[in-house]
C-alpha cells in the first residue's frame, strides 16, 4: 500500500515538472514575459476596465455646432412704404387706362366729369389697392412673426413646440476615462488623448525592440524604478538559459484608454493594445526555434499603465496587466 502511495506522488511530481518545462519558454514571450506586473498604485489588485465600445464618441467642435443651431425660416423682404404706394398708383393708373378706355367705348360713361377716369379715381383706386395690399401685406407679417417664435431657443422662455428635432444624434456623456483625462487637464492644458495614444504606441514598439534585443539601455527613460527592474530580471534569466525572444512584423490594430486618473500627485492612464505579432523564443547557441512560431502569428491583448507626476511631465510605463 505504501509502495503505491509512493508511487502515486512520484507521477504527480514527474507530470508537474514536465508540465511546468514544455511551458516555461511561453511564460518569456514578449515584453514583460506575457504576466503581469509593476504598479498602477490603488487599482493594483484590481482588474483593468475595459473600454467602453458602446460610448458614442465625442462629437466634434463643427458637430456640436450644426446639432445645437437652428436655422429660422429665411427673412421675408419687407417692402417700403413709398415703393408701395408707387405700386398702388401704377395699379390705378393701368386701371384708369382700362377703365376709362372702356368708358370711351361706352358713349362717355366715365368719371365724375364725364370723360373717362380722371386724376380722383386714379387716387381713389390707388388707395383701396393700397388698403389692399397692407391687409394681404399684415397677415403675411402675422404668419412670420410666429413662425420666429416657434424656432426660438429655450434659453429666451419659449420652447419650441410642434417643431421636430434637428437631429437624432444620440446625447453624449463623458464616461469615465474621459471624465479622468479632463481631471489631468486641469493641470496640464497641453494635455491631448490623440497625442498621447501616439506616444503610448511608440512606447510600446521601443519596449518591445529592446526586449527582444535584451537590451534596457534602448529603452530609456521609459520606465519606472520598479518596471526596469522586473524587466532586467527577465532580461538576465533569457541570457543566463541562452535563449532570445525574436519579436518580428508587429503589427498595432488598436490602441484605446481604459482608465485615467489621479491619486497621490501622480497622473495615470491604461490604455489597451490590440495587436498581433510573430513571438518566438530560439537557441542563442544553435539558432533553433525552442517556442513559438516563425509563421503562425500571435494575437494578443495587454493592459499598459503609465504614470507621471501631475502636470506637464514625462509619462512612464508602470504597469503591464494581462486581460
Amino acid at each position: 500500500m505504501q509502495t503505491r502511495t509512493l508511487k502515486l506522488i512520484a507521477v504527480a511530481l514527474a507530470a508537474l515538472f514536465l508540465t511546468s518545462t514544455a511551458f516555461e519558454p511561453d511564460a518569456w514571450a514578449r515584453a514583460g514575459g506575457s504576466k503581469s506586473s509593476g504598479s498602477r498604485g490603488s487599482r493594483t489588485m484590481s482588474t483593468p476596465k475595459r473600454p467602453d465600445a458602446t460610448q458614442p464618441s465625442r462629437p466634434s467642435a463643427e458637430q456640436q455646432k450644426s446639432q445645437t443651431a437652428v436655422t429660422p425660416p429665411a427673412s421675408m423682404p419687407q417692402p417700403s412704404f413709398g415703393r408701395s404706394l408707387l405700386t398702388a398708383i401704377a395699379g390705378g393708373f393701368i386701371g384708369s387706362l382700362i377703365f376709362g378706355g372702356l368708358a370711351h367705348a361706352m358713349g362717355g360713361l366715365g368719371g365724375f366729369g364725364g370723360s373717362g377716369f380722371g386724376l380722383i379715381e386714379i387716387l381713389l383706386i390707388g388707395g383701396l389697392l393700397f388698403f389692399l395690399f397692407r391687409m394681404f401685406r399684415k397677415k403675411k407679417q402675422e404668419e412670420y412673426a410666429y413662425q420666429r417664435r416657434s424656432y426660438e431657443p429655450a434659453r429666451q422662455g419659449s420652447p419650441v413646440q410642434d417643431i421636430p428635432p434637428v437631429s437624432a444624434a444620440p446625447a453624449y456623456e463623458p464616461n469615465e476615462a474621459e471624465q479622468g483625462m479632463s481631471h489631468i487637464r486641469t493641470l496640464d492644458a497641453s494635455f491631448d488623448e490623440a497625442r498621447f495614444k501616439e506616444f503610448a504606441t511608440q512606447t510600446f514598439f521601443k519596449i518591445q525592440g529592446a526586449w527582444a534585443g535584451r537590451d534596457l539601455a534602448t529603452m530609456g527613460d521609459l520606465l519606472t524604478d520598479e518596471m526596469r527592474r522586473i524587466f532586467q530580471s527577465d532580461i538576465e534569466d533569457l541570457k543566463s538559459r541562452k535563449q532570445i525572444n525574436r519579436l518580428e512584423n508587429i503589427a498595432m490594430r488598436n490602441i484605446a484608454v481604459g482608465e485615467a486618473w489621479q491619486e497621490g500627485g501622480q497622473d495615470y492612464i491604461t490604455v489597451l493594445f490590440t495587436a498581433n505579432l510573430l513571438d518566438y523564443t530560439v537557441d542563442e547557441t544553435t539558432g533553433g526555434v525552442i517556442a513559438g512560431s516563425k509563421a503562425d502569428p500571435v494575437f494578443f491583448e495587454e493592459y499598459w499603465t503609465f504614470t507621471r507626476p501631475v502636470g506637464n511631465n514625462v509619462w512612464k510605463l508602470s504597469a503591464i496587466s494581462q486581460t
